[in-house]
């Protein structure tokens, strides 16, 4: 067993030391770079493997490749891209335990949660294999005589930069939806979490033809050789809001399509009238699962009027978590740095005479990178934490004096992601998914994550460039809606059009 990893970790371990870095199959850039990034764990800071750092000619080569096939992988059929989607999904169900536990070894996921996100990325592989009825197009006759035909054509060479929070879900969000469409595709891994997409990288090079699917590491600078590529025709991006602005902005100024998530700052609203047990165990989960490290996790309750029993269950259930890596545990944020982050916001709500109802930052004294889950009862609304995204395992919770108030802190927010209303009563129900300012919406539901064929996408500074991701929204971002109109027959009827 290797030193300081969990002995249940440990073959992973040694197995994902060795797959990083070296060959794992056509279509994947091996990296010609002497520089490399060091990948630890966040379950004890250990450093398990090595990723190299792809130059310039390394992203080249890769979209190169990912060119050359595009001339006949999108002029297959979609029935006959179907059948190789449907070998990988084969392929991806054998391996989820596996790639769950990469999820666990390098971001810190608990293994309930890493296996979810295996299995929500398996599904959207599922939804991309009946691409053939989805992406059909229409047929009809316009005028005597005339007919029109819509298609969906592939865009091109398409680049994925996905985040580390979700280390195959996201990836899975693009790439089979994708290829599906006849695109061909360069991913780029969060070079903190690159171990289980190269593990995909080795399964896919078994499944499809050299060159539809290609795999580049590195940093902010690997991204840029992506985004900057003459031949690359569309990028996809999830991030923070900074950065996914700064792509957009890129892609439009070079001619490129471009989908690109930022962060959130998601609101839960807590009416007198909601189920109290249901919505204290909501409000956990949502703020404490993954870690709070995903962009649907909630970051603030909003309480109109006190409510001093559905605080108090939600101070007991958050009081319960525990340490770890199995169900109903939370495991570690992704790094050293991201902790002393999120226990900064802790500290300064402290400071500002916020009580601190439940307390995480005693986890920090466990090796790794730990910070508990912690609640936050805040007197003032200036307070940062009550409007950055801390995006770790903190509630900040805010009492109004009104449904209005509520409404307006929310709209205030420059974010646009999630937002979410507990009631037993649909007319206020109905109020607040009216007034809210997000894209994706929830009613007794803190984490509203839409499943296919709805897409994944929120609004305002949560989203930059064309069309939400997964689901209806990918299909159209991934193709080109071409129009053919037809005349074989002289009409009988005369028009001013013909």
């Amino acid at each position: 067993m290797t030193a300081g990893i969990p002995e249940q970790l440990s073959n992973f371990y040694d197995n994902a030391f060795h797959q990083a870095g070296s060959e794992v199959g056509k279509g994947v850039a091996d990296g010609s770079s002497v520089r490399h990034l060091e990948v630890t764990t966040p379950h004890t800071g250990k450093v398990i493997s090595r990723v190299p750092v792809s130059t310039a000619a390394d992203v080249d080569s890769a979209v190169r490749a990912a060119a050359a096939a595009f001339s006949s992988w999108s002029t297959r059929t979609y029935k006959d891209r179907a059948q190789y989607i449907i070998r990988f999904h084969q392929a991806l169900q054998a391996h989820e335990d596996e790639l769950a536990e990469l999820v666990v070894l390098e971001h810190g996921k608990t293994k309930e949660e890493a296996l979810g996100s295996v299995r929500k990325g398996i599904e959207t592989v599922e939804y991309a294999i009946g691409l053939p009825q989805i992406a059909a197009g229409r047929v009809a006759e316009v005028s005597r005589g005339v007919t029109c035909q819509e298609r969906r054509d592939a865009v091109g060479v398409v680049v994925s930069i996905v985040p580390f929070n979700f280390p195959i879900m996201v990836p899975m969000w693009t790439l089979p939806i994708s290829v599906g469409c006849g695109n061909t595709v360069v991913l780029k891994p969060s070079e903190k979490v690159p171990l289980t997409l190269n593990r995909v990288a080795s399964i896919i090079a078994d499944i499809f033809p050299p060159g539809v699917i290609n795999l580049v590491h590195g940093d902010k600078d690997t991204a840029q050789h992506l985004i900057e590529h003459p031949t690359v025709r569309a990028v996809t991006f999830v991030g923070t809001t900074a950065v996914a602005r700064l792509v957009s902005q890129r892609c439009r100024a070079l001619d490129k399509r471009c989908l690109a998530l930022g962060g959130a700052k998601n609101h839960l609203v807590a009416v007198p009238d909601c189920d109290l047990e249901m919505t204290a165990q909501d409000v956990v989960n949502s703020f404490s699962g993954c870690a709070g490290q995903r962009c649907m996790a909630a970051s603030v309750l909003l309480l109109v009027g006190e409510q001093s029993q559905l605080l108090d269950l939600i101070r007991e259930k958050t009081q319960a978590l525990q340490p770890g890596r199995d169900s109903r545990q939370v495991g570690p944020v992704i790094d050293n740095a991201s902790r002393d982050r999120i226990i900064g916001y802790i500290d300064e709500a402290e400071r500002s005479g916020a009580q601190i109802l439940v307390d995480g930052r005693s986890w920090a004294s466990r090796q790794g990178s730990w910070v508990g889950p912690t609640v936050i009862v805040h007197r003032n609304r200036s307070d940062r934490a009550l409007h950055d995204e801390v995006f770790g395992p903190v509630l900040s919770v805010y009492v109004c004096q009104s449904a209005s108030e509520a409404i307006e802190i929310e709209n205030a927010n420059p974010y646009g992601n999630a937002a979410c209303i507990y009631t037993s009563s649909g007319a206020v129900a109905e109020w607040f998914t009216k007034r809210f300012s997000a894209g994706m919406l929830g009613v007794n539901i803190g984490v509203p994550v839409p499943r296919e064929p709805f897409s994944f996408g929120g609004i305002n500074a949560s989203s930059f460039g064309d069309m939400d991701i997964t689901g209806d929204g990918g299909v159209e971002f991934f193709t080109l809606r071409k129009k053919v109109t037809t005349k074989w027959t002289v009409p009988t009827e005369k028009s001013w059009l013909h």
